[in-house]
């Protein structure tokens, strides 16, 4: 798990680095009104950090197996003004919770990987939650520095 939080933490460098070098225009423009934009997309992260954060958080106590909800993604989105809302501010968040997620992720062992997950149609583990999160935070990331 230590390299897994090692990928965790370079990916929001390198994408707090990409972020920086583009124009407030760039990172705010939307392709079309239902799309979200590269600044939207930030936000979708800083959610689905937030998110993940309390899970693999309260696996470590909570009753197994433990079950996860799922979020409405699209209106967090919308609820939180990501669109309007100051960029630096943003990074700065995303930073701080992927920092609490890379330390948790740091300090689990083969016992706590295995707690058992449950979701609405499927079964798994708390490593492959926690490789699904810095995947899924990969694609996003590609999608902003793209």
């Amino acid at each position: 798990m230590r390299e897994l939080s090692s990928n965790l933490e370079n990916l929001c460098s390198n994408l707090s680095m990409a972020i920086s070098s583009q124009s407030e225009a760039d990172f705010s423009f939307k392709s079309e009104p239902s799309k979200w934009s590269k600044k939207e997309v930030l936000g979708h992260l800083i959610d689905s950090g937030i998110y993940n954060l309390q899970r693999f958080t309260e696996i470590q106590f909570k009753e197994k197996p433990y079950r996860i909800r799922s979020y409405a993604q699209n209106e967090l989105v919308k609820a939180h003004r990501y669109q309007e809302a100051d960029t630096g501010e943003l990074v700065n968040l995303l930073l701080t919770l992927n920092k609490r997620i890379s330390d948790l992720m740091r300090n689990q062992n083969d016992e706590s990987l295995k707690y058992q997950v449950l979701s609405d149609d499927a079964q798994f583990d708390l490593e492959f939650l926690m490789r699904d999160y810095v995947a899924h935070f990969k694609h996003h990331c590609q999608q902003i520095i793209s």
